[in-house]
């Protein structure tokens, strides 16, 4: 079945993001999902509060349809303050927020067509006038951004990686066969030239 409706189809890709960052905080501790492991603090638990967050500002405040959802942080200007979760922000907080939070963005999207018109404030001047559309392939993006990222952190924990839940994307190989691709990579990048 074909889909046809544009909306539908930018849920669909939202939809489909927001569950590939969830899945990735699966059967893992509570510390592996909390710890840092990239010099910048990449964190799973933070992508999810960063993402929350966005999902408040872009589907709320932007179209002026706020939640009565409060984001603890919201106050504090610190810089990355909604990259990582404090030890007091339990994953099932963090996970029920941005689930509460995406339940209202999916509100906004199913109250206003596509060129409903919006402000997005903390952009640049002249950039700032937005129709919902352009606020679901930005959200689209920015979801999918992090889902990478949280790809890439969940594969440095424990080894796990893949697009989604059901559809990994990636060959069916066992660790051997793995180990000497890598092996093959490390040769090629060894080998390669020097310059553009």
């Amino acid at each position: 079945m074909v889909e046809t409706d544009p909306k539908d189809v930018l849920q669909r890709y939202l939809d489909a993001a927001r569950e590939a960052v969830l899945w990735k905080l699966e059967g893992l501790s509570n510390f592996d999902i909390r710890r840092p492991r990239t010099p910048t603090g990449t964190n799973l638990l933070g992508l999810v509060k960063h993402l929350a967050g966005c999902e408040l500002d872009y589907f709320g405040t932007v179209f002026g349809r706020a939640a009565d959802i409060v984001l603890p942080w919201s106050d504090d200007d610190g810089p990355n303050v909604d990259m990582w979760a404090t030890a007091g922000e339990s994953r099932d907080y963090i996970t029920g927020l941005y689930r509460a939070a995406c339940a209202h963005a999916d509100g906004t999207i199913a109250a206003l067509p596509l060129d409903a018109p919006g402000r997005v404030p903390w952009w640049a001047e002249g950039r700032q006038e937005v129709t919902l559309q352009q606020i679901l392939v930005h959200m689209i993006a920015e979801t999918h951004r992090h889902a990478g990222h949280a790809d890439i952190v969940r594969e440095l924990i424990d080894g796990m990686a893949g697009l989604r839940r059901g559809n990994e994307n990636l060959p069916h190989q066992d660790e051997r066969w793995w180990k000497q691709y890598r092996q093959q990579l490390e040769q090629a990048a060894k080998e390669a030239p020097e310059g553009p």
